[in-house]
């Protein structure tokens, strides 16, 4: 006698993966259309928000290595979305700053995320919204999650 094994869709997390699936697929298409991909927007939201900032800072920041941060940088140093130079104040050290055609970007691809978000959620009631949000937020804050989520 086999025991019994639950269906994949007995799992709560089946059914995460389904819908975080569907809204990344959805939001990295969009953002694709405008040249980048998601963890691009992400790095760049992140430098829209601090300005210029050391690499090592933005690593940890992001809750990424060093090595995937100055691999995400040069990508969009070669896109003309980000430049590095030397800091003010220390010249060894270096700092990536958005250009200015990235920070007119950042507005363009947040309102994508705000589309995306609208079309993927829409049927939500404000406090099924709230409530799925708030369980969401804590079930991250419980898990130790801090890396933002690029993927």
């Amino acid at each position: 006698m086999t025991a019994a094994v639950p269906d994949l869709t007995d799992h709560l997390g089946y059914w995460l993966r389904q819908v975080s699936n569907h809204v990344s697929q959805a939001f990295a298409r969009k953002v694709a259309a405008k040249g980048v991909t998601v963890a691009e927007w992400a790095m760049m939201r992140v430098l829209y928000e601090t300005g210029d900032v050391a690499p090592s800072r933005l690593a940890d920041e992001m809750g990424m290595t060093r090595g995937a941060i100055s691999k995400l940088a040069e990508r969009l140093i070669a896109k003309s979305l980000v430049v590095r130079q030397a800091s003010a104040t220390d010249g060894r050290a270096q700092t990536l700053r958005l250009t200015k055609q990235g920070a007119r970007l950042v507005p363009q691809l947040a309102a994508l995320a705000d589309q995306n978000e609208r079309e993927c959620f829409a049927h939500l009631s404000d406090r099924d919204r709230a409530a799925l949000q708030r369980i969401l937020r804590d079930s991250v804050a419980r898990l130790g999650i801090t890396a933002v989520a690029v993927d």
